[in-house]
């Protein structure tokens, strides 16, 4: 199985070490429109592969979307990065042309691939490559709900004082500061509700926590982070790849789903070889319904800008 990601950045690299480090798919192609970077990053990180165990091929290249060739998946993570004081909404003047040329290079190569879009604001890129490319809705996922959702895991563990692995949770909604939307209601501990162990107060600011998750590690680091969105792709992929139907929650096209249409918002979805191939009903109560519609309206505000620079 071969898996392209186009850019080679923190998050790109990540994300194909990640592939290869875990075995994921027999090849990975690696490019950046830098001369040099991808095939750079690639032959570093073939020369793990005796260390760590691997044997998947990592192929580098300078802007030929030729060695994309044939993808199963696509990756695309090409945009600039979030830097410090800047929100995700700000990045869509730039990223959304840089998101729709690389969708239509790499399919005219592939054809047939599952595009996965990481490039922010994911929901709104998400849409743009779906509208742009005329795929099938379940071959366009947006990844952002996994990540945001390991975010959610990893706050809630700290609070707890408990193995993130041992805990269940879910972030919903778009992937931005004042949009995503744990459910605290929903998260559970080894089968036991965390509500039933941490109060109100802790679990509103865990909440709070993951929430600006993105954010509090820019601040920290001056730019966006790569380790967990790296892994979370990966992860995202493995499922594809390997027909996992693993539940996760990603930004996909709903057609009436939590009574939304013509949007791209995260959501929990079945994931497999056809890419997404199902939504998963949660049953929300009245506040989350309500929470959730907040979070589409926002995001419908984005998209409504992607309108008007391509009307």
């Amino acid at each position: 199985m071969k898996v392209s990601v186009i850019g080679a950045g923190n998050v790109g690299a990540t994300c194909a070490d990640a592939i290869a480090f875990r075995r994921i798919a027999s090849e990975v192609v690696l490019l950046d429109i830098k001369e040099g970077f991808a095939e750079g990053k690639a032959l570093d990180m073939m020369q793990t592969a005796t260390l760590n165990g691997f044997n998947t091929r990592i192929v580098g290249t300078t802007n030929d979307y030729s060695k994309t060739a044939n993808s199963d998946v696509v990756v695309i993570t090409s945009g600039i990065p979030r830097k410090p004081g800047m929100t995700r909404e700000e990045l869509i003047g730039i990223n959304a042309g840089i998101v729709k040329s690389v969708t239509q290079s790499v399919l005219e190569h592939s054809p047939e691939a599952i595009i996965v879009v990481v490039s922010n604001p994911m929901d709104t890129m998400t849409y743009l490559a779906l509208k742009s490319s005329g795929l099938p809705k379940n071959r366009v996922i947006g990844m952002g709900g996994i990540l945001d959702s390991s975010r959610f895991k990893c706050y809630l563990s700290m609070a707890l004082e408990a193995p993130a692995n041992d805990i269940q949770g879910m972030v919903i909604g778009g992937h931005g500061d004042t949009t995503m939307i744990p459910l605290t209601r929903l998260a559970s501990y080894q089968g036991t509700p965390i509500s039933q162990t941490l109060n109100a107060e802790t679990l509103n600011q865990v909440a709070a926590d993951t929430m600006v998750g993105g954010k509090t590690l820019t601040g920290l680091l001056g730019t966006s982070a790569w380790y967990a969105p790296g892994a979370a792709v990966a992860t995202l992929v493995d499922s594809v790849i390997n027909d996992q139907k693993r539940l996760y929650p990603c930004s996909v096209y709903l057609e009436g789903e939590y009574g939304q249409s013509d949007i791209c918002i995260g959501v929990p979805v079945i994931l497999g070889k056809n890419g997404w191939e199902k939504v998963v009903d949660v049953n929300l109560n009245d506040s989350e319904k309500d929470l959730f519609e907040k979070s589409a309206a926002a995001v419908r505000n984005m998209n409504s800008v992607i309108a008007e620079m391509t009307a």
